[in-house]
């Protein structure tokens, strides 16, 4: 597996990594702890090193999940998890966000025991919280780097000006956020703000939440506790619309001889070289498709036709139910 750095922070990682939330939150049923734990030892045996969770995630328990099963190559291993929402103490349901300093650290303190490690490698606020200014915010994670505890700071689903403010305070190390062939939104402000700081970049979502893989169409059934169902872009209607994507990411697949996903990551790949996608899966085939995306070279020429191609497509629906939409790119 090729390496990537994020930026100019020195943070060195896979140039895919994988997303750990869907083993056991909002993708459906979890997978059986020994499985979940199987899938991401095979994503170390094949090359990756960089994982992400969050203390949101099951909640609480995809932490664990993540420290249990990297425990025996930590070392060699990049753990991203991230902070900003209030969780009931008693059922770890969200009850808003929150990332005042003091509880940032009290996080960091809970997620580095769950994820069995002195150090968080890369620690991300996970929503911008509007009662925070962002500056007290850097700062706070600004403390926990010069403690030991964290040793880079990140922003998730940050607005260009948030990610200056912020970067003044404790340089970024990178901006997570939602980044694929149908939802660009970040090359208008934020793409051209990280390459002038030199902040690395690290889309989720990078396969449309599976709509890209061409596994989904307007018959797709999700699971009862799957998050898809309120999601307008994963609507029947909307399914339908942005069957267009699905059919030009196939030609061009066919015409490379990849995979649909492999076309959407190597996409990813190709835009910046401080560029490391973050897709998930909860099955060993789709994780080794997943990671030979980095193998496929797509040329100017070929990178120039998908941008033509796409061009006139129009993608239907919201990426998020408006409660959720209201939290990004503040």
């Amino acid at each position: 597996m090729q390496k990537r750095s994020l930026g100019r922070s020195g943070l060195e990682v896979s140039a895919i990594g994988l997303g750990c939330m869907g083993l056991n939150f909002s993708y459906g049923p979890a997978l059986e702890k020994t499985q979940a734990i199987a899938l991401i030892r095979a994503a170390v045996d094949r090359g990756v090193t960089f994982f992400d969770t969050a203390e949101v995630y099951g909640p609480l328990t995809n932490e664990e999940l993540v420290g249990e099963a990297l425990a025996p190559v930590r070392d060699r291993m990049v753990i991203a998890t991230k902070f900003g929402f209030d969780l009931d103490p008693k059922d770890g349901k969200q009850r808003g966000l929150s990332s005042r300093p003091e509880h940032i650290k009290e996080v960091a303190e809970a997620s580095l025991k769950r994820l069995k490690t002195d150090v968080i490698d890369l620690f991300y606020q996970h929503r911008v919280d509007p009662n925070v200014p962002i500056e007290d915010v850097a700062g706070a994670v600004k403390d926990l780097i010069a403690a030991g505890k964290v040793r880079h700071f990140g922003l998730s689903e940050a607005s260009a000006g948030t990610i200056r403010r912020a970067h003044a305070v404790q340089p970024v190390a990178a901006v997570q956020s939602e980044y694929s062939l149908w939802w660009r939104q970040p090359e208008a402000e934020v793409l051209p703000a990280l390459e002038e700081l030199g902040i690395g970049f690290v889309p989720y979502s990078p396969l449309g939440k599976g709509f890209l893989t061409g596994a989904i169409d307007e018959t797709t059934t999700f699971a009862a506790t799957d998050f898809r169902n309120s999601v307008p872009r994963f609507s029947p209607e909307a399914r339908k619309a942005n069957q267009g994507v699905v059919e030009v990411l196939g030609e061009i697949a066919a015409q490379k001889q990849a995979t649909l996903a492999q076309i959407a990551l190597a996409w990813l790949l190709a835009q910046k070289p401080w560029i490391a996608p973050i897709p998930g899966t909860t099955k060993l085939h789709r994780l080794e498709e997943n990671l030979k995306a980095a193998d496929v070279t797509l040329t100017a020429a070929d990178l120039k036709d998908i941008e033509s191609a796409f061009s006139s497509i129009a993608v239907q629906g919201d990426r998020y139910p408006p409660h959720l939409l209201a939290l990004v790119g503040r």
